[in-house]
This record gives C-alpha cells, structure tokens and sequence, in this order.
C-alpha cells in the first residue's frame, strides 16, 4: 500500500472535521502505529485557536510512545483549509504540528484530497463529502482540480449532518405553526431540545429559544434523528431531499461520459441518506465508501516528494 514511501520512516494523517479531528501514524507497509481523536479541527466551525489545539491534542495522542523525529512526512486533510491562507491562522496550526514533536514540514490539503485517497488509488475522479457540512470536488492526478458546493452552514452545506438538523427543526416549527400535532420526527426533535411535547405557541416559542442558545453547529446533533425515523414521511421527505441535493452536487463537476470512481465519505453516508445516494450516482460511476480520511492523508503523505 506504501511501497512508495521507500526508505522513510513514520507517516503522519490527519482529518480534521467540525465535530471531530482524527490522527492516524502509519508505518512505510501501511500499519497503524497510534491513533488520536479530539474535537473538531475545522477552523471555519470552531475559532481558530481552539481548532489548532484540538489537532494538536490528536497529534499528541496518536504520537504516544513513538518518535515524532521518526515521523518523515504528514499531511493534514483539513475541512476550512482556505482559513490557513490567514497567516494568524497558519501560525496557530504550525505551532500546533511542531508542538506536538513533528519536524517534518506540515502539508495542507483540503478534507476532499484526503478523502478521496482514503477511497481509491486512482489519481482521477469525484469525492463527495457529507459530515458535519457537505462538499464535492473534482480531483486530478491526487490533486484538487475543482469544487461545488462547501460554502459553509450559513450559506449552504446542503444535504449536510447540518442542514439535516436544521431541516428537523425548520419543518418542525412548521408543523407547530399550523398547529399539527407533533409526532415521529418533531416529537423526537423537541423532546432532544428540552420542550414538552405538545402544539402551537408555547411549543414553538421554546424550541426556538432553546436552538438560539447553543452554537449553530450544534444543530448536527438532530441529524441521527432524521435517519431514526425514517418510516415519518416528514422525515423521508428530508432524506430524499438530502440525497437528491448530494447527487446533483457530484454530478455538476462530471460530463455524462466520465466513468472515474466516485467516493463517498463522512458520516451522512453510512446512514439512509448515504444509500440513496449511491442509488442515484451508481447507473453514471463506480461508487466507493471511504470510512477514515485520516488514512487518505497518509497516503497523501507518501506521495510527497
């Protein structure tokens, strides 16, 4: 699996997300050698300096009881890796790598790079991201070559952990507005937010209140409720959505004739939404699950010159 890394030591990925970050040091024949999970890392989803520190903090861990001179190359795969054009915040994650132990340079690449090497070794093709946001690129020779989508929870992520949860508890508040009686879904969605169950004002006036207390990344957290209740049509209407708004975005960066390998990642495609997924792209590309980035960006590490 790494026989290109030749005679180098330790290889260092990791993948940090907005609701966790993951470490992953390998040896030159692809073994596991530490592992290390904290936060998110995603620098656009949390403030920068926490960001840098979570990665740090999984960097440590996975480093435990090695070497981290023996680490020769890293790649950090990175969701909100436009953030490090800021040189602020390039310097908080290059503290973060070199406080951790690692001497070898700290390499950047979008979390779509490193997932797409998590699922394939082809060098050409199309990685669709569906975590805590949503994403897709166009990738050639390991390399971004385009992008749709990405644009954050404020402006987009559809189809995303995020949108998934805003949608429960958008189409909840609906439900109350109209005074319909909240079962299934929006039962499950204001009974996680801490409002008695039950219709109009009071319901909805608390579920507001109560979704404007947190941080707005925190509505990911509804997501696993959509998926639980998938028999609601209120809920099979979102997952439907979901899918449709997930496959259009791989699609746009394809032409009809492309048969490169489409790979699916992030927690969203493991769930009911994921499937629906690969249903629709599976008649235009081979589709294939990539379930640890953090492995992409090792791989990604190897390749380094």
């Amino acid at each position: 699996m790494f026989g290109i890394l030749g005679g180098m030591a330790l290889v260092v990925g990791v993948d940090a997300g907005g609701t966790s970050t993951r470490a992953l040091v390998l040896d030159p024949d692809g073994g596991g050698r530490g592992t290390g999970l904290a936060g998110g890392g995603n620098p656009h989803s949390h403030p920068p300096a926490v960001a840098a520190t979570r990665v740090g903090d999984a960097l440590r861990m996975a480093l435990e009881g090695l070497n981290p001179a023996d680490v020769r190359a890293g790649v950090l795969g990175l969701a909100g890796a436009g953030a490090l054009s800021d040189r602020g915040v390039r310097a908080l994650f290059e503290q973060a790598w070199t406080g951790a132990g690692l001497r070898c340079p700290l390499v950047v690449v979008s979390d779509a790079e490193a997932a797409f090497a998590a699922g394939t070794t082809e060098p050409d093709g199309t990685v669709l991201v569906a975590g805590t946001g949503s994403i897709a690129a166009r990738i050639s020779g390991h390399s971004l070559e385009a992008l749709a989508g990405g644009h954050g929870w404020l402006l987009g992520d559809e189809g995303s952990a995020f949108w998934l949860g805003r949608e429960a508890v958008r189409r909840t508040l609906r439900l109350l507005d109209s005074s319909v009686p909240a079962e299934g879904l929006a039962a499950a969605v204001l009974e996680a937010a801490g409002v008695p169950v039950g219709t109009g004002r009071a319901a909805r006036g608390a579920l507001i209140t109560a979704v404007n207390a947190v941080p707005p990344v925190t509505l990911a957290s509804y997501a696993p409720l959509v998926t639980a209740h998938e028999d609601d049509p209120l809920a099979a209407s979102i997952v439907a959505d979901a899918a449709r708004s997930l496959a259009d975005l791989a699609l746009s960066l394809r032409s009809a004739a492309e048969r490169t390998p489409v790979v699916l990642v992030g927690g969203v495609m493991t769930t009911s939404v994921g499937a629906a997924v690969r249903s629709a792209l599976a008649p235009h590309a081979e589709v294939r699950l990539a379930t640890d980035p953090a492995a992409g960006a090792a791989r990604l590490a190897t390749l380094r010159p």
